[in-house]
């Protein structure tokens, strides 16, 4: 007689797990990761000297796919992390491109000097408004040039260029004015490396 109790309490608890396991939502899959990708170069390696200070300094084609949905626009963001500034944490800005099309898979090689593109799109570096490529002297380790392409949602019609007369200046502030209209709007984000130190 005192087993049926424990029979029924098996089955009960059975139905119950079964019951929780049927009721509970299903987690949606994550969506892909953002990814970038330079033809010219496969990430973590040597960039061709056409990029850098040392051949053309023709900025390299750029391609990301995995755009998250509800992009507005893109802001790409090229630093070499191994050089500080003003002796303090701030990297050195070499490429700063924002208001970059919702539509835009990439940025083409060669992108042309100007503060503002007829796209709506804007660019400044400590040489002004285009592409600075790597030059890390010949004398030192190679450096870890990084570019980063973050996806937003909205656009950065309203953040100008520095108006500060000293390039790197210029540079560090308007970087800083981008970041800070980025903030709490990035939806994301992908990263490639690239080496350079100039040739002996």
């Amino acid at each position: 007689m005192k087993v049926a109790p424990v029979v029924l309490m098996l089955s009960a608890m059975s139905l119950s797990t079964r019951g929780g396991a049927q009721g509970a939502p299903a987690t949606p899959p994550r969506p892909p990761a953002m990814v970038l990708t330079i033809p010219a170069w496969p990430d973590g390696t040597l960039i061709p000297a056409k990029h850098t200070q040392a051949g053309e300094q023709i900025s390299p084609e750029l391609k990301w796919t995995n755009v998250p949905p509800g992009t507005m626009s893109f802001v790409v963001n090229m630093l070499d992390p191994d050089v500080a500034q003003q002796k303090s944490p701030i990297t050195q800005p070499h490429w700063i491109v924002w208001n970059i099309p919702a539509s835009a898979t990439g940025l083409p090689e060669g992108v042309p000097s100007g503060a503002q593109l007829p796209d709506g799109m804007r660019q400044i570096s400590v040489t002004g408004p285009q592409y600075r490529g790597p030059g890390a002297a010949a004398s030192g380790p190679l450096h870890h040039y990084t570019f980063e392409v973050y996806a937003l949602d909205v656009k950065l019609d309203d953040v100008p260029p520095s108006a500060n007369t000293v390039p790197l200046m210029a540079a560090i502030e308007t970087r800083d004015a981008v970041f800070a209209a980025m903030k709490g709007h990035v939806i994301g984000k992908a990263v490639y490396v690239g080496l350079f130190k100039r040739p002996q």
